[in-house]
């Protein structure tokens, strides 16, 4: 059984379901202008209406609370607070998440929001982006801003979602906005994220946010084959990917990574790792590694075989959950705050008989469970996505949500998955 207090939720982000992209002053993020871009997202597929949640946001609330759901995870986004990534900002788009937040109180839903889920203003990007250390204090600036709005109503702050993602996939395999392909060279992206967060923290604080937190991807790296190759590989892999992103927050240093630091300044660390009070981990699978092929990785990412996948391919291994809790738990010790899964879902078909989802979120819920026993402090569970939503570059083909999003009507159906959560929230109260 869970404590009565598990903080059960649902995940979504500004980008992939709000629209209204040019609406009330919002400017442009690095995301809009990617999806302009020919050959970079599937299809041709923007985000200009995504789920229509600017304008449909009451409707969307109330799926929540038909869940019984104790908390929203949502992201606010920076371009519409802020158009160009520095200066005053909007009003109305602080008033859109004004009216969020007071939409959560008023259905007893505790507010979680994300301040940076990947739309970074492109201004920012246009003068570096990640790979500009300014980037960090404007990013500062604007979580004050947010936070003088809205701190009285939130329960817990995400500053950053994913680093680890936008420095792969964005900066250094161009896969992702804003597409550069730096290779090793987008390792400064880590830093100025995480001391954006650390920034972030100081500003939250003084703006009288009471409790805060990141949430981090974890894909942990699990070896092909039985070698000692493979083994190293698997181990570089995960000082790169998965700890580079914790243990300066978690134990002030960075791991060993081989590699030039000279980004990082004296004083940096202990901005960075100022205390938080949860650390949100985002679960899909591990990673299969083999040794390097080339001299451009110092691993190989290999497909796990001999797993089920999901509709993306994805394999389904809710044990590596399991096991990454306690990974953590041992890594840090009492250095680790109480862990929030931020993000944990799968994407299948359209049917809204989703027995697949079911099955895949019972047993990663499962696997939680086993690791609370296992003696790690976890707060919450929020399922992605509450919504069918715009899945970046793979545009609207994924289908993530509790909820069905007939994207030419925008009307919302629930999926058998959204009963089941229902129920399973309302045995665990």
């Amino acid at each position: 059984m869970f404590p009565t207090d598990f903080q059960w939720g649902v995940a979504t982000a500004a980008f992939q379901i709000e629209g209204a992209t040019e609406e009330d002053g919002r400017g442009p993020s690095t995301w809009d202008t990617f999806c302009r871009e020919p050959g970079r997202v599937r299809d041709g597929h923007t985000a200009d209406v995504a789920c229509d949640h600017y304008h449909r946001w009451a409707e969307d609330l109330d799926l929540i609370a038909g869940l019984g759901a104790r908390a929203y995870r949502f992201s606010i986004a920076w371009p519409r607070v802020q158009p160009t990534g520095s200066g005053a900002a909007n009003s109305k788009g602080l008033d859109f998440y004004d009216r969020l937040v007071d939409g959560l109180a008023e259905r007893g839903i505790a507010a979680v929001p994300t301040l940076y889920h990947w739309d970074l203003p492109q201004p920012l990007e246009d003068a570096g982006g990640w790979m500009n250390r300014d980037t960090a204090h404007r990013f500062a600036e604007y979580a004050a801003l947010v936070a003088e709005r809205l701190a009285d109503r939130v329960d817990l702050w995400i500053t950053l979602n994913e680093p680890m993602v936008v420095m792969a996939y964005g900066y250094a395999f161009g896969i992702y906005a804003p597409g550069r392909a730096l290779m090793l060279d987008a390792l400064p992206t880590a830093h100025h994220q995480l001391l954006g967060h650390g920034l972030a923290v100081a500003a939250l604080r003084d703006a009288g946010a009471e409790r805060v937190g990141i949430a981090n991807h974890h894909t942990p790296a699990w070896p092909v084959d039985d070698t000692a190759e493979d083994a190293e590989a698997a181990a570089a892999f995960d000082d790169l990917l998965n700890w580079q992103f914790a243990d300066p927050i978690l134990l002030g240093r960075y791991p060993d990574l081989g590699l030039d630091m000279s980004h990082v300044r004296d004083g940096d660390l202990e901005v960075i790792g100022a205390p938080i009070d949860a650390l949100g981990v985002n679960y899909y699978h591990p990673t299969g590694i083999a040794a390097p092929t080339d001299d451009s990785l110092p691993f190989a990412m290999r497909d796990l075989t001999g797993f089920p996948t999901t509709g993306m391919g994805w394999p389904v291994v809710p044990d590596g959950l399991h096991r990454l809790l306690v990974d953590l738990r041992d890594r840090y010790g009492a250095a680790l705050p109480p862990v929030y899964i931020t993000e944990s879902g799968c994407s299948y078909d359209e049917s809204l008989d989703d027995d697949a989802r079911i099955g895949f979120l019972n047993a990663h819920v499962g696997a939680v469970q086993a690791a609370m026993h296992d003696g790690v402090d976890v707060r919450g569970y929020f399922v992605w996505s509450l919504l069918d939503n715009f899945e970046w570059a793979e545009g609207y083909a994924p289908r993530f949500g509790l909820v069905h999003v007939d994207y030419a009507t925008q009307r919302r159906t629930p999926r058998a998955s959204y009963g089941w959560y229902r129920d399973l929230i309302a045995g665990s109260s």
